[in-house]
């Protein structure tokens, strides 16, 4: 009576058996598939890679010596071989052969992937390598300029993970036969329905998302190994699914902190991912995801941009212009992910170029106001030195006029380099400040007093209005340098019977300096730009007055090394005032100064 059921119950497990190893074998297959893909786009990334650099820097520019080396440290760093191929097929470099066995390797030019990647093209091939005696996969594409960049890596590690599932397989196909065997046994139906049932309850909470379930315990060692391997299965989908979860949230947490712009579309235009940066540069609110692009991000030059990329296979680059409250200029880098259809998806990443952008354009105005400010006085000095030894009939008189002339364009040219030194070597940080207790109103004081003649001769009044007499720390050279060109500048643009007004008072942690005058003012376009070098409000007058363009300038740089900050306030036709802050001492001089000392008056 037990015979029949035990026949049937091994003619269906051999059954099931055939049809689990038959679904072994293409899963098997599909798996090296897979794995052999992900190996090959491993692969031609660190080929791209390489070519990449070799665009930056060609094969000519290097020695054979310094090219060997970069190949090797790219080999090493990526775990592959990696092959460097002529035009012609001869091996240039190769990171698993020394140097002097090259000569002697065969010519690669008939080689299927180094034929594919010759043609334009990635070859790709699976082959036991001649030269280091290993089954390798090769994946080789073009290298600029001609010749190939080929890169491999064993195929054991593919076979090893094939075996490992096909192990892993062949066990579950193990228990799926014994169990079938079990199933039409009667007897055992009804002596273990009850754990039958458990077992039943574990697989469909996995089933379900409920991956914390614990393996029942069980009596019989066929349902227990079951359960077992059901509870196995649980707990290495759990592990992946924690790891997962953390590798999104590494990703998450790099696209929150870059500094650059990333957007993600699929293949029918639709945002998949835009970090923060992206929505800080277009200024959008709300949510990008899902949307079509024209619709989340309203830029048809960026449409274009993502649209070109993504039907090409090279990565394309442009600069977006935006405009609005603060216009920005951005520099936009798409490439299309790799995939059989023509547009599987494209990933544009985004650079904040304004910033060099306009540095590019002050660095263009400083060589052209530099070209200016230099060709003037040397003009003249040419045009009056080549009169003298021209001319033999010149007076003494006019002689001495016209060495007058050359000797003051001279001493223009002289003050021009020395405040480009000056300004050079501050900006450079070269310069060694002396930071010390400064009573700012006692330079200021002596300031105006050197300057009692200017002052009388232009009818110009200068008071002093001191609170409490702040002691700043700055450097005492450097602070006289500011405030004496700060006056000069007010000197210069005051017309006679104006007036000048210093003012020191202390603030929070600091000292205050203002310097007012009731001058021509600047116009409210040119604030901002006021303290670029040579850069000038009325170039003629400044000129005439001796300036060179560059005071203001270097005034701007030594409060900021003395960790100051500097600004203007201007009125055109009515006056400047020139603010500046000081770090303030510990120890404040508590004696109080007259609310206004007139210095000179006219």
């Amino acid at each position: 009576m037990l015979g029949r059921p035990l026949s049937r119950a091994a003619a269906f497990a051999a059954l099931l058996t055939l049809l689990l190893v038959g679904w072994e074998q293409c899963a098997s297959r599909d798996l090296r598939a897979r794995e052999l893909a992900r190996l090959d786009q491993a692969l031609e990334r660190h080929a791209r890679e390489l070519a990449r650099w070799l665009g930056v820097a060609p094969p000519d520019t290097l020695t054979s010596k310094q090219l060997a080396e970069r190949v090797d440290a790219s080999a090493r760093a990526a775990g592959v071989r990696v092959t460097l191929i002529d035009p012609d097929g001869r091996v240039r470099v190769d990171s698993d052969v020394y140097a002097s066995r090259l000569p002697g390797i065969e010519n690669h030019a008939g080689r299927e992937e180094v034929v594919a990647a010759l043609a334009g093209g990635v070859g790709k091939a699976s082959r036991l390598s001649d030269t280091v005696g290993r089954e390798l996969r090769y994946v080789a594409v073009p290298a600029p300029g001609g010749g190939v960049v080929r890169v491999s890596g064993d195929l054991d590690r593919v076979a090893a993970q094939v075996d490992s599932a096909r192990a892993y397989a062949l066990g579950v196909i193990a228990i799926a036969a014994l169990g079938a065997m079990a199933l039409f046994q009667g007897f055992f139906w009804l002596l273990h329905r009850r754990p039958l049932e458990e077992v039943r309850r574990m697989a469909a909470e996995v089933a379900e998302g409920r991956l914390d379930v614990r393996a029942p315990r069980i009596s019989d060692p066929v349902l227990s190994r079951i359960a077992g391997a059901i509870h196995q299965i649980a707990a290495q989908l759990r592990s992946r699914l924690r790891e997962v979860t953390r590798e999104k949230e590494q990703l998450g947490a790099v696209l929150e902190a870059m500094v650059e712009g990333v957007l993600v579309v699929d293949e029918h235009g639709l945002i998949l991912l835009a970090n923060p940066r992206l929505r800080e540069l277009f200024d959008i609110q709300g949510e990008l995801e899902g949307r079509p692009l024209l619709e989340g991000i309203r830029n048809t030059d960026l449409d274009a941009l993502l649209a070109l990329a993504s039907d090409s296979d090279e990565t394309v680059g442009r600069n977006l212009t935006l405009h609005g409250s603060s216009p920005r200029t951005l520099q936009v880098t798409a490439a299309r992910f790799p995939g059989a259809g023509d547009r599987v998806g494209t990933i544009a990443v985004f650079h904040d170029v304004t910033e060099l952008m306009r540095l590019e354009e002050v660095r263009r105005d400083f060589v052209a106001n530099a070209s200016h400010e230099l060709r003037t006085p040397l003009a003249a000095i040419r045009g009056f030195a080549e009169t003298l030894l021209e001319s033999a009939s010149l007076s003494p008189e006019d002689q001495k006029s016209y060495l007058e002339v050359i000797n003051r364009h001279a001493q223009r040219l002289s003050n021009l380099v020395e405040d480009l030194l000056e300004l050079s070597t501050i900006e450079s940080r070269t310069v060694r400040l002396e930071i010390a207790s400064v009573d700012v109103a006692r330079v200021a004081e002596n300031l105006i007093a050197d300057s009692r003649l200017r002052l009388e001769e232009r009818r110009i009044e200068a008071t002093l209005r001191v609170e409490r007499r702040p002691v700043a720390l700055a450097d005492p050279r450097a602070l006289d340098q500011v405030l004496g060109n700060l006056l000069d500048n007010a000197l210069k643009y005051t017309e006679p019977g104006g007036s000048i007004e210093v003012s020191i008072e202390p603030r929070a942690g600091g000292v205050r300096v203002a310097v007012a005058d009731t001058g021509i003012g600047i116009p409210a376009g040119d604030t901002a730009r006021i303290f670029e070098r040579f850069y000038r409000v009325d170039r003629a007058r400044s000129r005439a007055l001796g300036g060179t363009g560059l005071g203001l300038s270097i005034v701007k740089h030594l409060v900021q090394a003395m960790g100051g900050e500097i600004f203007v306030k201007s009125d055109l036709g009515r006056g400047s005032t020139f603010v500046f802050t000081l770090p303030g001492a510990e120890e404040d001089t508590e004696s109080p100064a007259p609310e206004e000392s007139p210095c000179a008056d006219a």
